[in-house]
């Protein structure tokens, strides 16, 4: 309903929040708990992972030492080391490390990776206010959905694109600092007033520019910590009592307006709120995980890579290569084409088409790439990179079609014996119609938890995990130095 002027008769602000509420005070649907549960572990195993990449010179090691330097209360704890942080800081860490590595799910066709940003903010606020097990999942759930619902209100059907992407702008850090600040105010106890403030301060706090995409940088790295931190402090400080205006989402200067001028849509964001009590009213769990760790717009063209190689296709057999994609796509992962022949950095390379599809044709680790096909070594393998400079990026005008409910691809090979290869994908491995199995899941989280955890360290963390609906308590369960866990909590 809406009064005369277009307005809301209830501000979106306060929807959000009446549905953050009732999540916290509500039982979930048994999927969407089984869902968040799956997150966390994927969230924290890219964590894991990511601890041991670049080394004291990397953004992750980077990111460590700002947060440490200024001191302060030690209200949560940091994955893989014995310190604790106050708890903004800490989820400035581990939401960079849970996004470094772009390992982290993704939502369609919003674009976005809301756990990164939420699952990190959820973890140090959840920890700082002494919340159960059963209440950090309420918490991801909630922050979760509101992150992917914003981002569904930028989708337009005309451009078949996120409006954010069209604009240069990250929807991940930008709807992730929303999604973190409700996460971390159901955890610190708001009522609804007091989390549709701090919604309305998160608004004003998000950002991101994602040309690093394209041309190379760190600063991308920081995206979902700068928004997991900024969502605990927008929380932290409705707490406090400061407000936000009511109007924050759809009013005239509002997040709708100002990011996505007059392209959004009410409908999608606004869908069966009310209905949550059922699962299939519920946008988080279409959240789809990555089996490689690059930016998912590469991921069809590895798929097809892989199935060529498996078709028996040898990579010092190829002449050139052609890899068909939607147009959208085609401007993160193939321009400028210079930088994604050569890309600038084991980093950048992972916003490569030519370099994926390199790396898969020669063979990668894990579920078909890992990140040791992303390591100094592999970046600087000639073998791969004079197969990347072979293989041209195109728009194919069926990928294009389906952009962005499915990521698609097609892979055209010639072999200098004058044999033309070709396959499709109309769905990338994990997308929509094609999930990855709890298998591949648990697979995917124990070969990046064993990056930097003994073997039964990576198995008892798990099983923290699977626990938390049980726990009475967050401290202990994250891994510290070494593979220990930190004493104090419960497994229930």
């Amino acid at each position: 309903m809406a009064d005369a002027t277009g307005t809301p008769a209830v501000p979106y602000a306060h929807r959000l929040a009446a549905f953050a509420v009732a999540a916290r005070d509500e039982p979930l649907p048994q999927p969407v708990t089984a869902d968040v549960v799956g997150r966390i572990l994927d969230t924290v195993g890219n964590c894991l992972a990511a601890l041991g990449e670049d080394g004291d010179a990397g953004a992750q090691a980077a990111v460590g030492r700002v947060a440490r330097r200024a001191g302060g209360a030690p209200e949560a704890s940091v994955i893989g080391s014995a310190e604790r942080l106050p708890a903004d800081r800490a989820a400035l860490l581990t939401g960079t490390l849970a996004h470094a590595l772009d390992f982290d799910d993704t939502h369609l066709p919003s674009v976005l990776h809301p756990s990164a940003s939420v699952v990190p903010a959820a973890l140090a606020a959840g920890e700082a206010a002494g919340a159960s097990g059963r209440e950090l999942i309420a918490a991801v759930a909630a922050g979760g959905e509101v992150c992917v619902r914003l981002g569904l209100a930028s989708y337009d059907a005309t451009l078949r694109n996120s409006v954010f992407f069209e604009k240069g702008l990250h929807a991940t850090s930008i709807c992730g600092t929303v999604g973190a600040a409700v996460a971390a105010g159901l955890l610190y106890g708001l009522d609804g007033a007091r989390l549709a403030d701090a919604i309305g301060i998160a608004c004003s706090l998000g950002g991101g520019i994602i040309e690093a995409n394209r041309t190379g940088g760190t600063v991308k790295r920081v995206h979902c910590g700068w928004a997991a931190h900024a969502g605990v402090s927008a929380a932290q400080l409705a707490a406090e009592g400061i407000t936000g205006p009511p109007t924050v989402l759809e009013g005239r200067f509002g997040f709708f307006r100002a990011y996505l001028d007059d392209a959004w849509q009410a409908g999608p964001f606004l869908a069966r709120l009310d209905r949550m009590d059922e699962a299939g009213s519920w946008e988080l769990p279409r959240t789809v995980f990555k089996p490689y760790p690059s930016n998912h717009f590469t991921h069809p063209g590895i798929d097809c890579a892989l199935a060529l190689r498996a078709a028996g296709l040898r990579p010092d057999a190829v002449e050139s290569a052609e890899l068909g994609v939607a147009a959208a796509p085609l401007r993160t992962i193939g321009a400028p084409r210079e930088l994604k022949v050569r890309p600038t950095t084991p980093y950048h390379a992972k916003f490569s088409g030519p370099y994926t599809v390199a790396s898969a044709l020669v063979g990668g680790g894990g579920l078909g790439l890992h990140l040791d096909d992303f390591s100094p070594e592999a970046f600087a393998d000639r073998r791969r990179l004079a197969l990347a400079e072979k293989v041209s990026v195109v728009v194919d005008e069926l990928c294009d079609e389906a952009f962005p409910r499915s990521f698609g691809a097609v892979l055209r090979v010639r072999t200098y014996d004058g044999r033309r290869w070709e396959h499709r994908v109309c769905s990338s491995r994990g997308g929509p119609g094609n999930p990855l199995t709890l298998d591949e899941l648990e697979t995917k989280y124990r070969l990046n938890a064993a990056r930097v955890l003994p073997d039964e360290a990576v198995t008892a963390l798990a099983s923290r995990i699977r626990a938390l609906p049980d726990r009475g308590d967050l401290r202990g369960l994250l891994p510290t130095n070494g593979g220990r866990f930190a004493g104090g909590g419960q497994d229930g």
